[in-house]
């Protein structure tokens, strides 16, 4: 009777073990499963859901449409021939009106110039402190700038001249860096290896597009160092001319342009920084017969493109 009460006992604890050994593997796999339909369902996921939506209606998404209808609104019958391209350097909106026509570039050439010349530098084959002297042969008496009505024999460093190509458009101090500095040849090479397709140095030709390239190259330090960019960025910050891109804007608005004046030709190119906004913004235009009226519509433009990024 002994071993047998024993043996019973025994018995018991043994499907005793073997109850609470299922009960842990049942709470186990509960408990995991229960971790692994957290994970699914995070509560995080749904905030940051919840947060994005509310992101986006606040900051909705703009529409190059709208922007692009108030521009051609805006121009109507003034400009038969025109571009208007911009490019948001912070998110992928683009306006675009005829941004592939090729325009004669008149001055916007002298962007080009620049970065050429300070890639040039940044190799060590050009020094800034090069002394250029004016020969009679090097005026070009026409257009913009000061050199002109200097007497041959004056010098200039390199670094002079390339502050007068932008700050004052000085069309003698670009046909110095272009031919002789640097040359038209090595300035075209350059240009076709940023992938600006549709700029023609030597026929003085370009496109909104290849503009829109060659400043987001510039403002990004891809072609030179920083603290070379930065100088590039200060000629293109320092004009003489603002009476397009830049006259309707906030005076703390930050704009880095080049502006191209011919015969028939009012432009304005380069980009516009406040704040958090950073975009190009390109105006070509042919066939004008009212210089002053299209750089008045030029700067009216401007404005209307400012106040859709910014809002």
């Amino acid at each position: 009777m002994v071993a047998r009460h024993q043996r019973n006992h025994h018995g018991n604890r043994g499907t005793m073990l073997l109850f609470f050994i299922a009960l842990l593997g049942i709470g186990i796999y509960g408990g995991t499963s229960f971790y692994n339909s957290r994970k699914i369902i995070s509560p995080i996921s749904e905030v940051k859901k919840k947060q994005s939506s509310i992101f986006n209606l606040l900051h909705p998404q703009k529409n190059p449409d709208t922007l692009k209808t108030a521009i051609k609104n805006q121009i109507g019958d003034a400009w038969e021939n025109y571009s208007v391209y911009v490019v948001d350097f912070n998110s992928p909106f683009v306006m675009a009106i005829n941004e592939s026509t090729i325009f004669t570039a008149a001055s916007v050439n002298k962007v080009p110039i620049l970065a050429a010349l300070y890639a040039e530098a940044q190799s060590g084959t050009i020094n800034f402190d090069t002394v250029i002297t004016l020969q009679e042969d090097d005026i070009q008496d026409y257009g913009t700038g000061s050199i002109r009505y200097d007497p041959p024999g004056t010098t200039y460093t390199i670094k002079t001249l390339a502050r007068l190509m932008m700050q004052k458009s000085d069309n003698t101090a670009a046909y110095l860096l272009a031919n002789y500095t640097i040359g038209l040849d090595v300035v075209q090479k350059y240009v076709n290896g940023w992938g600006m397709t549709q700029t023609d140095m030597a026929n003085n030709k370009t496109s909104n597009t290849d503009m829109a390239i060659l400043f987001k190259k510039i403002m990004d330090k891809k072609i030179t160092s920083p603290a070379l960019s930065v100088e590039m960025l200060g000629f293109l910050k320092d004009s003489d001319f603002e009476d397009r891109l830049p006259a309707l804007l906030p005076k703390d608005a930050i704009v880095y342009h080049k502006i191209g004046t011919g015969t028939g030709t009012v432009h304005d190119v380069g980009v516009v920084v406040h704040g958090d906004t950073e975009y190009y913004i390109g105006i070509f235009t042919s066939d004008i017969t009212d210089e002053e009226q299209a750089s008045t519509l030029a700067a009216e433009v401007s404005k209307t493109v400012y106040d859709f990024m910014v809002r």
